[in-house]
């Protein structure tokens, strides 16, 4: 059997103190109920008649029924329970499940199921609804009507059908149909609450205005003589006389309090234009530092950049930029111009020029930025057609370029070539010199021996290429040494 509230009809379920209700505590409550109302009362006897007409039972069934049911001012009086129905002079037999003999949970297990031989018929079980029918009770829905043929309910539909019996009573006793939900129940709760707080509120109206009749008509009855009224008079305008003094200091007090209050008002608006320019001064300071603000994060970002820049070039070496000396096999090369020439690998005399032409540049480079000035020699760059020039004697000029022609004229260029070569070779030598003097850490791989250095000589005439190759090797070597000492700085 299920329970909806009857006034949202959600389903509800009923709390196990419900379920277990004992025949005792049913007694308590109907008896703690007040009787029916009398707008209740037609209307419970209308709703169990439609109740009546909804059971699938024959004629003859109902029409008994409805002469057992007591008349509508018997259902007025409150319902007795069952324990009071038994004191009353037995007119028939009570049910069986209105007796308080409980069952423990062990005896209810082994009550055995009844048999279809054990039931009784549906006609006897009838029967025995007229004979013996509730008071309080309203016949169920046809939906929860429980089996006619057992003569002997469990003690599930006992206790549903007293809880049935008790919802039926509390709303005959009431203008509130049962069963409700708990949310129902707290709004009506809050309804009858506010209810009571007026009543309350209209009671206490109705005993202070009881109270002002009785001291009205206690005053009326007081019979005061002539004398005491005089005397109360004079009492009175002693009493206004002191209350008008009163009154004047007062208002003599209101007075300076005004005064008082005007200076302070003065005072308050002259600290308020005070505070104000101070927070005028305030936020101009702050607007100044935070434009000072700005303007230092500027100058550190671009200090920042400019230092990066800086130590980006220094160490940046545009020396080894602008001669890159490496080799190129058994062929030593600057800025990618071989210097030399070997059987097999015929290299041009233009590019050998120009490989010349570099590295005169280079050595008059570095001494440059030594501050160096070679002794008895002028370096004269002049890229393929470079020179080397005697700055004393006969101050005879050396071409420092070559070419491959065999005529007589050529031989005699040759010849001069040569002796650039080892005017060259002089003036390294006096570089390496003065470098060692400077640093003598730094060392030299091959050692410069007037037109040979590692025992290769610089000469193209009588010699052979490769050991001319190899001493020009050893010159580029020499002077990308010279070239690495300069630019780390050590001649600072």
């Amino acid at each position: 059997m299920s329970y909806v509230c009857q006034q949202c009809k959600e389903p509800l379920q009923l709390d196990a103190s419900l379920v277990d209700l004992a025949p005792s505590a049913y007694d308590m409550i109907v008896a703690s109920l007040p009787s029916v109302p009398a707008s209740r009362a037609r209307y419970v006897t209308e709703s169990e008649a439609e109740k009546l007409a909804q059971l699938p039972s024959p004629s003859a069934s109902k029409a008994a029924w409805q002469q057992t049911m007591p008349s509508e001012n018997s259902r007025a009086s409150p319902p007795l329970s069952t324990r009071a129905q038994g004191k009353q002079p037995q007119r028939s037999f009570p049910a069986p499940n209105e007796s308080f003999v409980l069952l423990q949970e062990s005896m209810i297990r082994s009550i055995p199921s009844p048999t279809p031989g054990a039931t009784m018929p549906k006609k006897a079980a009838l029967g025995n609804q007229k004979n013996f029918p509730t008071k309080n009770t309203s016949p169920l829905p046809a939906h929860q009507q429980p089996e006619p043929d057992q003569s002997n309910p469990t003690p599930i539909s006992h206790h549903l059908r007293s809880t049935m019996r008790l919802f039926n009573v509390l709303s005959t006793r009431s203008d509130i149909d049962h069963p409700l939900c708990a949310e129902c129940t707290q709004i009506l709760l809050l309804s009858l609450q506010r209810q009571l707080d007026e009543t309350k509120k209209e009671r206490d109206g109705y005993i202070a205005f009881e109270k002002e009749v009785r001291k009205e008509r206690e005053r009326e009855s007081l019979d005061l003589s002539r004398q005491d009224a005089e005397k109360k008079i004079e009492r009175l305008k002693y009493d206004e006389r002191a209350a008008v003094e009163q009154l004047r200091l007062a208002d003599r007090e209101r007075e300076q309090l005004d005064e008082e209050l005007k200076l302070l008002e003065a005072e308050e608006k002259a600290l308020e234009e005070e505070e104000a320019e101070f927070w005028r001064s305030h936020n101009e300071h702050l607007l100044v530092l935070a434009e000072q603000a700005s303007r230092l994060a500027s100058l550190r970002a671009a200090y920042a950049a400019d230092y990066a820049t800086l130590e980006k070039l220094e160490r940046t070496n545009v020396y080894n930029d602008a001669f890159c000396i490496g080799h190129d096999g058994v062929f030593g090369t600057i800025n990618g111009l071989r210097l030399g020439r070997v059987p097999g690998v015929p290299v041009e005399w233009p590019e050998i020029n120009a490989a010349w032409g570099q590295t005169l540049l280079l050595l008059y480079t570095i001494a440059r930025k030594l501050d160096y000035t070679f002794e008895n020699y002028r370096l004269i760059p002049m890229g393929s057609f470079s020179r080397i020039e005697r700055t004393v004697g006969d101050k005879a000029t050396y071409e420092l370029y070559g070419s491959g022609d065999l005529h007589l004229g050529r031989l005699l260029h040759n010849r001069r070539f040569d002796f650039a070569m080892v005017a060259f070779l002089e003036c390294l030598k006096q570089l390496i010199d003065s470098v060692k003097s400077q640093d003598p850490t730094v060392e030299f791989p091959h050692q410069i021996v007037k037109d040979k250095i590692g025992e290769a000589s610089v000469k193209l005439q009588f010699s052979q290429e490769e050991a001319w190759t190899r001493a020009l090797r050893h010159v580029l070597l020499a002077l990308k040494i010279v070239l690495k000492w300069t630019t780390n700085g050590g001649n600072s």
